[in-house]
């Protein structure tokens, strides 16, 4: 059985297009349940699901999407 997990990375949101293929990149990975934006200080993307490959996501965001993505956190999610 396998845990929950919630990961963050941050990524620059610069326009409605951007916030599209992120998204689309986003739900396209195995395992992903959810994936909602978050705006405080910066701009992050919060993906929750099972079995997620978060530095593949991140690596594919960084080469589809903007060459500035971070992976701020990967946590198991009760």
């Amino acid at each position: 059985m396998t845990m929950k997990q919630k990961i963050v990375i941050e990524v620059p949101l610069h326009c409605e297009r951007c916030k599209k293929k992120i998204m689309t990149i986003c739900t396209m990975a195995d395992g992903v349940t959810s994936v909602t934006f978050q705006r405080e200080e910066k701009e992050k993307v919060v993906i929750i699901g099972e079995g997620i490959d978060a530095a593949g996501v991140a690596a594919c965001l960084r080469k589809k999407v903007n060459k500035y993505a971070r992976l701020v956190s990967v946590a198991n999610d009760t």
